[in-house]
């Protein structure tokens, strides 16, 4: 009888483990699920430690027991104990594919690419179809600059219908490293695949999409022949315009001449084709987000010079939305519906009630525009945009599309695992101040993905601020607010305090009563963080030629102004200067020519907030990264900030690519 009891109790322990360890995994899956909240995800990692110590007490010899236990110490950033664990699960089984993928992953977040590639290996090897594993090779490619490889691999995932978020937000990333030397329609089909997705970054694929174009369509032979009905019908052309900005000077010559095209042939039929429809929408959008930058004729002016008084004429005789909406796509091509003299007409009728085709450009040319200058009103800075003419408000910028997606996690859990703090003593929501938050991209992130902040977004563009905070109420984002700098001086004035500070765009010369780095020591009380680039953007040789043509010829602050200034660079765009414009980002929109030249960031600013960070009695510096996001020993970082402080004759900290995080110490 004895004989057969021990067996029956070892398998009912074997079973309890089993079902145990079933759970476990269970629960630590819930807590990865980028849906699930963040206090979901915590509750359900808890839950998993919970279950895996009731494996424990039953017996420590299941390796998947401590290989899932590593995964639970990797998620909370305990790097060096996650290791060890992975190795016992390997010393008790050396032959679990499993476990050097949770290697592989563990030198990811150690910044050892090369090392990680060496795991995913060897679990491929126990596993060839370990999805993990084969995801894991195409980040450390990437990680190792291989964006070609990588690419490669995403694609296989995708193909596979393995579409994580990490699978195509790295593929994003490998598709901007890319160089497209001929047309291929697999590439085409990726980024079309891409573009229709609504939870990548849209505005990273313009280069990408850009490049296919120019092969798919021989952009580099002049006497290459565009067929408007072959662009109609074209998909990524089509998506491309909608939905990104594509900052290459062929593309943007194809659309103007697709768009002249377009208004020949009106010119000749009165009417617009149903077939081009599509492409008229998508071209208005895309003139839209550039800031309507396209240049235009003298002929083109006064056509659609006359297609405005007779949208003006329809509507006074009360023509059917129908019968207008064809005028309306070409009109929409050339300049904002909302600054047209018929703009008060098209305010009597709610979006809905438009055709449904025309209701996403109307509501970019007109109803978000309306929405955004109610949003204005309350700012004292208002009152010198009354000064200019409805189309010379700078735009907001830059012109960004779509969030990136970042599952929801918490501010104190990320400054405790990625920069070593104690966040004990801190209080249950935390305040992040973003200086200068263009567009409030960057806010609006970390609003929608941090579960225990409030943010206060500041911007020096009012256009910024109304856009971002229309964005914010669409997203149902109710502890964000945008404001301009004066209000933000007023309210950390008032003694209100925060406990993280991302410093993006800095203020321009034309605040130079403002003080950065007073602001932020105001702002920042003991514990807080402030976290900065120590490189200034669009200051090249050629803006600072710009500005002093600007200057030299007393240049107005206008739309034409700007498209002026346009033209001249793409007519000597064989100057090796003024050539080098052409391959920024800010040149294929104006607000980002506005920025450079009107309102260029005032370095200065750094210079004294980087100052105020130096001094090492006040300030501590937590992490250091290079330009590709890699960690970099804090020493010899230090030790630059303070010869830099002391008036050493070193090379400046200012004008590198770093990024820094700080620390206050009191």
């Amino acid at each position: 009888m004895q004989a057969q009891h021990h067996p029956q109790v070892a398998s009912r322990t074997q079973a309890s483990i089993a079902r145990l360890l079933l759970a476990a995994n269970s629960a630590y899956g819930e807590s990865n699920r980028p849906d699930n909240g963040y206090t979901q995800r915590v509750e359900a990692r808890a839950e998993s430690r919970q279950l895996l110590a009731q494996v424990m007490e039953l017996t420590h010899d299941n390796a998947a027991a401590w290989g899932l236990l590593g995964r639970l110490e990797m998620d909370d950033g305990n790097l060096d104990t996650a290791r060890a664990l992975f190795e016992r699960s390997l010393d008790i089984n050396p032959d679990q594919a499993q476990q050097y993928t949770n290697l592989g992953y563990w030198a990811l977040a150690c910044e050892r690419p090369a090392l990680a590639e060496q795991y995913f290996q060897e679990a491929l090897q126990r596993d060839r179809q370990s999805a993990a594993a084969f995801c894991g090779i195409a980040h450390a490619k990437r990680r190792l600059g291989q964006f070609d490889v990588a690419y490669l691999h995403y694609r296989k995932l995708l193909q596979l219908d393995l579409n994580w978020p990490s699978v195509c937000t790295g593929m994003v990333t490998c598709a901007s490293h890319l160089e497209v030397e001929c047309a291929d329609h697999e590439l085409a089909y990726d980024a079309i695949t891409l573009l229709s997705r609504d939870d990548v970054a849209h505005q990273d694929l313009g280069r990408f999409a850009a490049a296919i174009l120019c092969q798919q369509y021989d952009l580099d032979n002049p006497n290459a022949a565009v067929l408007l009905e072959a662009a109609a019908e074209d998909e990524l052309l089509l998506l491309a315009l909608e939905k990104t900005l594509m900052p290459d000077i062929r593309v943007e010559n194809l659309v103007t001449l697709l768009r002249h095209a377009i208004l020949t042939e009106i010119a000749q039929t009165a009417t617009l084709r149903p077939e081009v429809h599509g492409l008229a929408v998508a071209i208005a959008l895309y003139a839209d987000r550039a800031g309507y930058a396209l240049l235009v004729g003298d002929e083109e002016e006064r056509m659609i010079d006359a297609i405005n008084n007779s949208i003006r004429a329809q509507f006074a005789m009360g023509e059917p939305l129908e019968d207008i909406a064809g005028s309306l796509m070409i009109s929409a091509m050339y300049g904002a519906l909302f600054h047209q003299t018929f703009a008060v007409d098209i305010g009597r009728w709610n979006l809905t009630q438009w055709p449904v085709g025309l209701q996403p450009l109307l509501a970019a040319s007109y109803y978000h525009r309306a929405t955004e200058e109610a949003i204005k009103q309350p700012f004292e800075e208002k009152a010198a945009e009354l000064t200019l003419e409805r189309a010379d408000v700078p735009q907001a910028w830059p012109a960004w599309q779509t969030l990136s997606r970042h599952s929801e996690s918490s501010l104190k859990a990320i400054m405790r695992t990625k920069l070593g703090l104690d966040t004990d003593t801190l209080p249950e929501t935390l305040r992040i101040l973003v200086c200068g938050a263009e567009s409030g991209q960057r806010a609006l992130e970390l609003a929608a993905s941090l579960s225990d902040v409030e943010v206060v977004a500041v911007d020096e563009s009012l256009s910024n601020i109304a856009r971002a905070s229309r964005t914010a109420q669409e997203m149902g984002l109710h502890h964000i607010v945008f404001w301009p700098w004066s209000l933000a001086n007023r309210f950390i004035a008032d003694g209100h305090r925060v406990h993280w500070v991302e410093v993006g765009r800095l203020p321009s010369e034309q605040l130079h009563a403002l003080s950065l780095a007073r602001l932020v020591d105001q702002a920042s009380g003991h514990g807080a963080v402030v976290h900065l680039h120590t490189r200034v953007d669009g200051d090249s040789e050629a803006d600072r030629h710009i500005r002093q043509l600007i200057r030299q010829h007393n240049l107005p602050e206008t739309r034409a102004s700007l498209r002026r200034l346009r033209r001249m660079i793409i007519n000597n765009a064989q100057d090796q200067e003024l050539g080098a414009l052409l391959r920024e980002d800010d040149f294929y929109g104006l607000g980002g020519c506005y920025n450079r030249w009107f309102r260029p960031q005032d370095e200065t600013q750094l210079e004294g907030l980087i100052g105020l960070l130096s001094n090492e009695v006040n300030w501590k510096l937590v992490r250091a990264q290079d330009s590709d996001g890699h960690s970099l020993a804090l020493a010899p970082v230090q030790k630059q900030l303070q010869a830099e402080a002391t008036g050493s004759d070193v090379q400046s900290v200012q004008g590198q690519p770093l990024t820094l995080y700080f620390m206050k110490r009191r």
